[in-house]
């Protein structure tokens, strides 16, 4: 069976939204255990965790959407009758 284009980048968003929400959610959970047993309960354990979270996750989306788009075939836009020009 063959898979469309449109529907595996749509997946692989919905796949992106969910380990964007674990990965954040994680960070902050971790960073407030952080917070609560070694820095005196202040924001900052809990802040950064969250940006580390939120990193790591842009990280694995952006590799995984950009794997889409590599594997396509790059289309030839030159006219019929002209010959590719190398460079």
């Amino acid at each position: 069976m063959a898979t469309w284009t449109e529907d595996e980048i749509g997946r692989k968003w919905d796949r992106c939204f969910a380990d964007t929400l674990f990965k954040f959610g994680g960070g902050i959970l971790l960073g407030g255990v952080f917070s609560l047993f070694f820095f005196k309960r202040r924001k900052w354990p809990i802040i950064t965790g969250a940006g580390f979270g939120l990193g790591m996750a842009y990280a694995n989306c952006q590799e995984d959407l950009n794997s889409t788009i590599r594997r396509q075939k790059s289309r030839d836009c030159s006219k019929p009758g002209e010959e590719k020009k190398s460079s």
